[in-house]
């Protein structure tokens, strides 16, 4: 906790998902306050994605459980940061960009719960 889910439409080598995996790690770690170690990433490229019926050459889906709710100032920070490391790195304008954040009440690991 947290896991980090990434959907892109555009094709990333295992270079460059590691990049993404590292750098949204470090965001959501920040953002949190949250220990590097328990941070779990999935980063999915290649993906059909839509916005406005229309399919997206680069666009981005990341969501995010935690164990509990966040503040929304946190989130926003967050989502900006997101937001910045697609532009920046991969290309992706904000505009084409969904951030979602999901609270888990319960949230095991390692034969126990948190």
């Amino acid at each position: 906790m947290p896991y980090i889910e990434a959907k892109l439409s555009i094709k990333l080598d295992e270079k460059q998902k590691d990049n993404l995996q590292a750098k949204l790690t470090d965001a959501v770690s920040a953002a949190f306050s949250k220990p590097k170690a328990y941070i779990m990433a999935n980063i999915e490229d290649d993906k059909s994605l839509y916005m406005a019926e229309k399919k997206l050459d680069k666009g981005a889906y990341i969501s995010i459980k935690l164990l509990g709710a966040a503040a929304k100032p946190a989130c926003q920070g967050l989502t900006k940061n997101i937001c910045d490391i697609l532009a920046d790195d991969y290309g992706i304008d904000g505009s084409k960009v969904y951030v979602s954040y999901h609270p888990v009440e319960l949230w095991g690991w390692n034969g126990g719960m948190f």
